[in-house]
């Protein structure tokens, strides 16, 4: 493996240099290393080093400023490197989530020598795990400003359009309770798992919310993704818990969706266990609207959540762009079309000038 890479090189080649250094995630020192060295051979940035993810910067006094962001890690590899080229598709752990969107902002970051607007470039690592090792947490927490800006673009998969803004997402547990007695006399105790049952019953019945903003249309998710209970082949359970997934649009906050829950499942004990804001598309800002220029076509609500929603929070519009089907990420038979490739890096360059 070559201590450095040719980022002006053609941005396929370079992806496919990226997924031919495994990076699972806490697993990132080569590729960081790799990075880091690329990037410091362009003498105009500043670049720094935290931990595994790689900080570089433009200081040209330009009025405004871009972040791009890209996670370095991936999922564990399913006997599907090294990459390969076939028929204008490259195949290979990574290629979609989310090397191909990396290699177009190092690429970026060797050739365009003069932007229109100042430009951060973020790789990060452990994305793909509990989102208190993502390292781009690490980097708000110890180096603030340099997420700073007026627009951030995460080059995660979006088959090459803008995807704005992201939904929040929220578990929950929703626990009955009952009284254990044996079988044999089931009478003499209640069932918490059968208590479930009307909690299932107001799931399947649920009409989730498709809210518009901004011409973006998101429709919630509401799902129960695990239940679980009992105590013994013969004994009436006296807990059952059912855990329950929302999607929610970014026009409510967490609080506002923890209270429609808790609505929802009124008479049964609710526990949010994890949850994270959404992101409102932002399409509204001028600089946005530069970037939908440049784009053409018409931007769509991202359903997923992704480190848009971190960038939201800090006061800054913040989008989705770059190559690849989302629908492929994580899969052994991850691949992108070159063309998407080329695309995002083309739109951004006329966004950049």
């Amino acid at each position: 493996m070559a201590d450095t890479l040719d980022l002006a090189a053609d941005p396929v080649e370079l992806t496919a240099a990226l997924v031919d250094i495994p990076s699972v995630s806490r697993d990132e020192a080569r590729i960081a290393d790799v990075v880091e060295r690329s990037l410091r051979e362009q003498t105009a940035l500043e670049v720094v080093r935290l931990g595994n993810a790689v900080l570089a910067r433009t200081d040209l006094g330009r009025p405004g400023r871009v972040v791009l962001a890209g996670h370095l890690d991936t999922v564990p590899v399913n006997d599907n490197l090294p990459s390969r080229l076939a028929d204008g598709v490259l195949h290979g752990c990574g290629t979609v989530d989310m090397k191909g969107g990396d290699a177009v902002m190092l690429h970026l970051a060797a050739t365009t020598p003069d932007p229109r607007h100042d430009l951060t470039f973020v790789f990060y690592d452990c994305e793909e795990i509990e989102a208190v090792h993502n390292g781009l947490g690490r980097v708000e927490r110890e180096l603030p400003e340099w997420l700073r800006g007026d627009l951030a673009i995460v080059c995660e998969p979006s088959n090459a359009v803008i995807e704005a803004g992201c939904q929040g997402t929220m578990r929950v547990e929703v626990r009955a309770r009952g009284a254990r007695a044996h079988t044999a006399r089931g009478w003499m105790g209640v069932n918490a798992i059968h208590a479930l049952g009307e909690a299932l019953r107001r799931l399947e019945s649920h009409e989730p919310r498709r809210v518009e903003i901004d011409g973006c249309h998101y429709r919630e998710g509401l799902q129960a993704v695990r239940v679980s209970g009992g105590v013994a082949g013969n004994v009436v359970p006296d807990e059952a818990v059912l855990t329950v997934n929302h999607r929610f649009a970014p026009d409510r906050s967490p609080e506002q969706a923890e209270q429609h829950l808790r609505e929802l499942f009124d008479g049964y004990e609710v526990t949010v266990t994890d949850r994270s804001p959404g992101a409102l598309p932002g399409l509204s800002h001028p600089i946005t609207r530069e970037l939908v220029a440049a784009a053409g076509g018409t931007p769509v609500a991202k359903l997923g959540w992704t480190d848009v929603a971190r960038f939201a929070a800090l006061g800054m519009p913040a989008v989705n762009l770059g190559p690849g089907d989302p629908s492929l990420a994580h899969t052994r038979q991850e691949n992108v079309p070159v063309n998407q490739v080329r695309q995002c890096l083309e739109v951004l360059r006329r966004f950049l000038g």
